[in-house]
């Protein structure tokens, strides 16, 4: 189709706004997604007088078009004649940092950030600093969350009057009425201190963050606490006692849940920005509250972070904390599920004879918890258990347990259970079940409930090849076989199976004798 004078150097656009204007979304996608083709076409002289405007004059699209025209536009750079006209492409980022729809508006300052490092000093002051101002004054909120996230990638490379005013708009973002806009501030607040002179960081970014951790919205704290990480590795060790700790521990304690998971999720990158001496002093208690916390979500994230805690903590200190605040705390299934799952680096740490006789409550009650899937979690971690505390123990603490879950009342239990001793067979050798598992797994065959002797099934199933032919022939084909009577149909189907399954265990002349009275 040629232009509407017969030009035919006016194709490609004609074609673009015929395929934009189409009310098939995919259609205009598709066309979007061959900007790159039209720009070659084009040239870059056209690309920058009439592709570039036609495009910032034409942003109303569904968010999916918007969101693929942000994306090719931080690509674009050579398209439009290189780093010197690399502005050319602002008029439209700038349109599509201001929609409304979140993800087009986080594409359009991704694709910004990337265009602002292909700008000159000189051309970072004339054109990008000026947009960014004019987005963070914008009357919209969209405009200046956005600009939230421009203010680090220029700031390193423009003139120190230039730099004064980023910060004072920074400022002005992180006291704005609306709470998108500080949740946005706050979430670049650490990003931002990073490329800031350290006296700013003490005299500006120390009180934005006081500030933003103090926000009547704790989903703008929460996001303080993230940039708390950022800003601790900023200073000197000295200054953090008195700047961020006070901040810290209000988090630490904060009302929300929200804001204390999040101190727990970033707990081991916070120690490690504080250093020893204020973890010792501080975060150790901070952590103990942590992992004692009312709400399970905090709790949880605190107990995925106990490996790193303690693997962190000052060698000269390190077992006296573990033994007297860290495993004092294992109240919480969480908790104590989790230094289970850790138990080798935890053994390295305190020894194994302490940490047995620390555990095995814990264990116990785990393994009795009310909540069935609380108990299927323990069972999961019994195999490396056995492997960290030793068949002797395993078979006097242990063994019990292991037998007892084997009749619960949760089909999943009793499942795990047999999966269990299979794995622990394959641990401790066939001689260790022959005298320990399998004589009290047959004499579960003349349990009275027929769900009990189906166990007996499954675990013959499951442990028939760890144990090896010996042990399979001579003391579970005969339970099996006395089973064939038993009065549950489901019983007598379910030896059928187990026939089948232990068969090619068996020594030939028994398997072809049990195929004869099948």
């Amino acid at each position: 189709m040629a232009g509407a004078d017969g030009d035919d150097s006016l194709y490609p656009i004609a074609v673009l706004i015929d395929e934009l204007r189409n009310e098939d979304v995919q259609l205009r996608l598709n066309s979007i997604k061959k900007l790159s083709t039209i720009a070659l076409a084009l040239g870059v002289e056209r690309t920058r007088t009439e592709l570039l405007p036609f495009l910032t004059d034409t942003i109303y699209d569904e968010d999916e078009v918007l969101l693929a025209l942000a994306e090719q536009l931080g690509n674009f750079t050579m398209l439009v004649g290189g780093p010197e006209y690399v502005h050319c492409l602002l008029p439209p980022l700038e349109s599509l940092a201001t929609v409304e729809e979140t993800v087009v508006r986080d594409k359009a300052v991704e694709s910004l950030r990337k265009i602002s490092q292909e700008h000159s000093p000189v051309d970072l002051e004339v054109h990008f600093e000026p947009l960014v101002k004019r987005l963070a004054s914008g009357d919209w909120f969209t405009s200046r969350t956005s600009a939230c996230g421009l203010f680090s990638v220029c700031y390193p490379r423009v003139s120190s009057t230039v730099k004064a005013e980023i910060r004072q708009h920074f400022r002005t973002l992180c006291s704005d009425d609306t709470p998108m806009v500080r949740r946005a501030a706050a979430s670049k607040l650490g990003e931002f201190a990073k490329v800031l002179e350290l006296d700013y960081v003490k005299s500006d970014i120390i009180s934005l963050f006081t500030a933003l951790a103090s926000d009547e919205q704790d989903s703008v704290r929460l996001l303080a606490v993230e940039a708390c990480v950022s800003i601790a590795s900023l200073l000197p060790q000295e200054d953090l006692e008195t700047l961020v700790m006070p901040t810290l521990r209000q988090a630490a304690e904060d009302k929300s849940w929200r804001v204390r998971y999040m101190v727990a999720d970033k707990f081991s990158e916070l120690q490690k920005a504080v250093g020893p001496e204020i973890t010792k002093n501080d975060l150790v208690p901070a952590f103990q509250n942590l992992l004692k916390d009312c709400e399970a979500e905090v709790r949880s994230a605190a107990a995925k972070k106990i490996k790193e805690f303690c693997e962190n903590l000052p060698e000269d200190s390190r077992e006296t904390i573990i033994m007297t605040h860290i495993l004092s705390c294992v109240k919480c299934p969480e908790v104590r599920l989790n230094i289970i799952s850790n138990l080798d680096c935890v053994n390295e740490v305190i020894g194994i004879r302490q940490l047995s006789q620390s555990l095995l409550p814990a264990i116990v009650e785990l393994a009795e918890d009310a909540k069935w899937r609380v108990r299927l979690a323990i069972i999961e971690y019994m195999p490396l258990l056995a492997g960290q505390l030793g068949v002797e123990f395993f078979d006097e603490k242990l063994n019990t347990l292991c037998m007892a879950w084997l009749i619960d009342h949760v089909y999943a239990i009793r499942e795990a259970a047999t999966c269990n001793l299979m794995k622990l067979v394959e641990k401790f050798g066939a001689e260790w079940a022959q005298n320990t598992i399998v004589p009290k797994v047959l004499g579960m065959a003349n349990d009275p409930n027929y769900l009990h002797r189906m166990t007996t099934l499954f675990c013959i199933n499951s442990l028939s090849e760890a144990c090896g032919q010996d042990i399979t022939t001579k003391h579970m084909l005969p339970v099996v076989l006395k089973m064939s009577n038993d009065q549950v149909a489901n019983v007598r189907f379910n030896v059928a199976k187990s026939l089948q399954k232990i068969g090619p265990v068996l020594d030939s002349k028994k398997y072809f004798e049990t195929e004869a009275l099948a």
